[in-house]
């Protein structure tokens, strides 16, 4: 009988103790709490797939909610069942992206209180087992012939596939020096090539050029997109703009002394004209006064009028020995004026026409030779500076209808 009680009393604190730790697991989880919570989801392409989320508690006594969900992602509010379909549409049209991690918002509550809650959260992202390659464009299309001096400028364009370029790395077969390029997609590429940059002996005067541009994404697939470029030698119109302005300041200042030194002969022919008009005018008067005074009744007149022409006559070689012809001053003014009308026609004949005349080159060699010539023609002919008269003084000078009626052709009878 002692023996059953022992029995007895053992059964019952073994049922008191399973009574206590049913009582400590129920105080444990009387906060409410999401059993099965999965913090990360992978969905493939155009799939169906769905999750339960479970609680600790009655389910009938809780709804469930999102926030912040992709397109395509839902959830059962009354029994936490997930469904997500990632269709193929939705990338199509930009909806959903690719490797993108997408952070959701879960959240559950009770419906008799409000303040019992809990907010969490889990995280889903889509992959694609078919790629679709990206590709690498150029603005232009070649081949494109370009001249020395002239810039060319184009974009390196990019189409977007499952993964996207991330370096574009340029190559050319020859070193092209000072060129501008951004390595990156819709990077713009620019460069001048120089002057020197076509050699003498290249043939035909043209060097090609490849541009190869070697676009690459994370997972080393690459692209490529080449241009071809021709470019030919072409004149460096500034040097030649400034030897041409070289040549035509100094054709100008040579006719400037040219027109000093006609003005000083010009003067001394003046000079020696009037010194032997006076001459003749002394000789005619005295031959004029003699024939009068022979007229006369007086015999000493008569004797005056007599010697009178003879003074005249007498006049003449000392007006040669004093006062000559100027022949050879006489050439040299006229051949200088030529020269100075010669290098003025010049001068505005090979005038530049236009921003970047093409005849540059013709015109200066023809302006040199044209200056050297009449430089070698009037070697002989000593060239002074101006003076202190302006350019305005010698032209009006030159120009003077005096100077222009005694320099000008006569006609022949």
């Amino acid at each position: 009988m002692k023996k059953y009680y022992i029995l007895a009393v053992i059964s019952l604190m073994a049922v008191v103790k399973v009574k206590a730790q049913a009582d400590t697991t129920a105080s444990s989880d009387s906060s409410l709490r999401i059993i099965n919570l999965n913090s990360y989801f992978i969905q493939h392409l155009d799939s169906f797939n769905v999750y339960r989320f479970r609680i600790n508690k009655n389910q009938a006594d809780y709804f469930w909610y999102l926030k912040n969900e992709p397109v395509g992602l839902s959830i059962n509010k009354d029994n936490g069942q997930l469904t997500y379909k990632a269709a193929k549409n939705y990338f199509l049209s930009g909806k959903l992206k690719y490797d993108y991690p997408y952070k959701v918002g879960i959240g559950v509550q009770s419906l008799l209180n409000s303040t019992d809650r809990i907010d969490s959260f889990f995280t889903i992202s889509f992959y694609n087992t078919e790629i679709i390659s990206s590709r690498v464009k150029l603005s232009v299309s070649g081949p494109i012939t370009i001249d020395e001096g002239e810039m060319i400028s184009f974009r390196v364009q990019c189409e977007t596939g499952s993964f996207p370029f991330e370096n574009i790395l340029f190559s050319s077969s020859v070193p092209l020096p000072e060129y501008k390029f951004m390595p990156s997609c819709n990077g713009e590429f620019n460069w001048t090539p120089g002057f020197d940059f076509v050699k003498d002996n290249e043939s035909e005067r043209e060097k090609p050029i490849s541009l190869n541009f070697t676009a690459s994404t994370r997972y080393q697939q690459k692209d490529s997109a080449m241009l071809h470029l021709i470019v030919r030698n072409a004149l460096n119109y500034p040097v030649a703009k400034e030897e041409f302005e070289l040549v035509n300041k100094n054709a100008r200042s040579y006719i400037l002394q040219l027109k000093y030194v006609f003005l000083q002969l010009d003067k001394k022919l003046k000079k020696v004209k009037s010194f032997r008009t006076g001459f003749d005018l002394s000789s005619a008067g005295s031959a004029t006064a003699g024939t009068i005074l022979n007229t006369s009744s007086s015999q000493s007149a008569k004797n005056t009028g007599k010697i009178l022409p003879s003074i005249g006559v007498a006049l003449v070689p000392i007006k040669e020995a004093t006062a000559p012809n100027k022949t050879v001053e006489q050439n040299q003014a006229s051949q200088i004026r030529t020269a100075i009308k010669r290098l003025e026609y010049m001068l505005n004949d090979n005038a530049l026409v236009g921003e970047k005349d093409p005849d540059i080159v013709k015109k200066t060699t023809k302006l040199k030779d044209e200056l050297k010539q009449v430089q070698i023609q009037l070697i002989d002919i000593p060239v002074e500076l101006t003076g202190n008269m302006t350019e305005e003084e010698l032209n009006n000078y030159f120009n003077s209808p005096k100077v222009n009626k005694k320099y000008r052709l006569k006609k022949k009878s």
